[in-house]
C-alpha cells in the first residue's frame, strides 16, 4: 500500500491496525555510464512497494535527494547538505508522528546517507531527552544491501566485478524495475580502479566514468528480479517484526 496512492480515510483504517511505515531514501547521482541517475532512490522504492504491497505494509514517499556533494562532477548528479537533510527528514517524522505513527523505518539505497540519517534520529530523539520524557517513537535505518541474505545473493550473481559503486546488483534493480531505460555500454576498463576521494573534483579525476571497481555492464532485469524478490521478503521479516504486527497477506489474484 502506497500512502500517496491512498486516500486519508484508508490511512486512518491501516492506523487501526499498524502504527509502522517504510520509507525508502536514496540520492540522485550518477551511476556510471549505463546506470540511472535515480538508482540509488530507485532500489529501495521498487523492494518497498513490492514487500508492502504482499504483506499490505504502507510504504511512503520516496526521500529521493539525498547527501552526494561528490557526485556534483557528473550532470545530473544533486545533493542536500547534511544540515538540510537532518532537518526535512525531522519535519517529515513530525508530520508522520502526528498522526499517530509510532514506527518509522527509512530503507537507505546509497551509503553516503548513513552518517546523516542516523544524526537525523539524534536531532529527534534529543527533543525528548532535553525534555526529560520517554520517546513513543522508534525510529530505524537498513541498508537494502544488508537485509539478511542479500549480499550472499549479489556475490552469487556476481562473483566478479559487483565493486563499490554503480554495482551490477544494484542496476540490474534500476533495469528489473524500468526494462525501457535499459543501457548497452561497453566498459573500459572492463572493471572500474578503487580508491578513496575527497570532493567532487577530486572523485572525477580519479574515477573518470564515475564507477568504482565494478563492471555494471553484466547487470540485467533478470538478476534485479532475483535480487528484489530475495529482498523483499526479508524486509517483510523484518518490518513485520519492527512494526510488531501481523502482515494481512494480499490474496493472490
Amino acid at each position: 500500500m502506497l500512502l500517496h496512492h491512498a486516500s486519508w480515510p484508508e490511512v486512518e483504517t491501516y492506523l487501526t491496525r499498524c502504527k509502522g511505515i517504510i520509507i525508502p531514501i536514496g540520492s540522485t547521482e550518477q551511476h556510471g555510464p549505463n546506470g540511472l541517475v535515480g538508482t540509488d532512490a530507485i532500489c529501495p522504492e521498487v523492494i518497498a512497494a513490492e514487500a508492502g504491497a504482499e504483506a499490505g505494509l504502507l510504504v511512503g514517499p520516496t526521500f529521493n535527494v539525498g547527501i552526494a556533494q561528490h557526485h556534483l562532477g557528473f550532470a545530473g548528479s544533486m545533493t542536500l547538505r547534511p544540515s538540510t537533510m537532518i532537518a526535512v527528514i525531522n519535519d517529515w517524522i513530525e508530520s508522520l508522528t502526528r498522526h499517530g505513527f509510532d514506527r518509522i523505518y527509512f530503507l537507505n539505497g546509497h551509503g553516503g546517507n548513513i552518517t546523516t540519517i542516523n544524526a537525523a534520529f539524534a536531532e529527534y530523539y534529543a527533543n525528548f531527552s532535553l525534555d526529560g520524557v520517554a520517546c513513543p517513537v522508534q525510529l530505524m535505518q537498513r541498508n537494502w544491501w544488508e537485509l539478511p541474505g542479500v549480499m550472499d545473493t549479489c556475490r552469487k550473481l556476481f562473483p566478479v566485478g559487483e565493486g563499490m559503486h554503480a554495482t551490477a546488483s544494484e542496476v540490474s534493480v534500476t533495469y528489473y524495475a524500468h526494462p525501457h531505460a535499459i543501457k548497452q555500454v561497453e566498459m573500459s576498463p572492463k572493471i572500474a580502479p578503487v580508491g578513496g576521494f575527497s570532493d567532487a573534483a577530486d572523485y572525477r579525476e580519479r574515477f573518470p566514468d564515475g564507477r568504482i571497481g565494478s563492471d555494471p555492464s553484466q547487470a540485467t532485469p533478470e538478476k534485479g528480479a532475483e535480487i528484489v524478490s530475495f529482498a523483499k521478503q526479508a524486509l517483510i521479516a523484518e518490518c513485520v517484526n519492527f512494526f510488531d504486527v501481523k502482515p494481512a497477506m494480499q490474496p493472490a489474484e
